[in-house]
């Protein structure tokens, strides 16, 4: 049987935690440039300007998931926020993430622990 690389990511639009469904489960973190400590920070900044920032920090952000989600076979995007469609949309438009089986279920906030038994459950029930 041929082995798959599946990967479950629990998102919102300031940082991803990246899980790999393997034994022993590990995180790693993807932190978007724009913040809440950012819009916090800059209460001069214009609107627009702000508006614009965050739209390319976004970019940036789902450009880097987008790099990791490539070396996957299947990858479920779970969260509590758009940021997971919104990324599932962006990458739907590009043919290099075709051949990937993406999932979306919406969730809370979690705990480490959470977010590993999560991507668990769902991937021991896929296969």
């Amino acid at each position: 049987m041929e082995t798959k690389n599946r990967l479950g990511i629990w998102m919102d639009h300031s940082h991803a935690h990246l899980i790999e469904y393997a034994e022993p489960m590990v995180t790693k973190v993807v932190t978007s440039k724009f913040t809440e400590a950012e819009k916090v920070e800059s209460p001069e900044m214009s609107e627009k300007t702000m508006h614009n920032t965050e739209q390319h920090d976004n970019a940036q952000y789902y450009k880097e998931l987008g790099e990791i989600i490539r070396n996957y076979d299947s990858v479920l995007l779970f969260g509590p926020t758009d940021a997971k469609t919104e990324l599932l949309n962006i990458l739907d438009k590009n043919h290099l993430f075709s051949k990937i089986k993406f999932e979306v279920l919406p969730t809370d906030k979690m705990s480490m622990n959470q977010e590993h038994d999560f991507v668990r459950e769902y991937f021991s029930k896929e296969w």
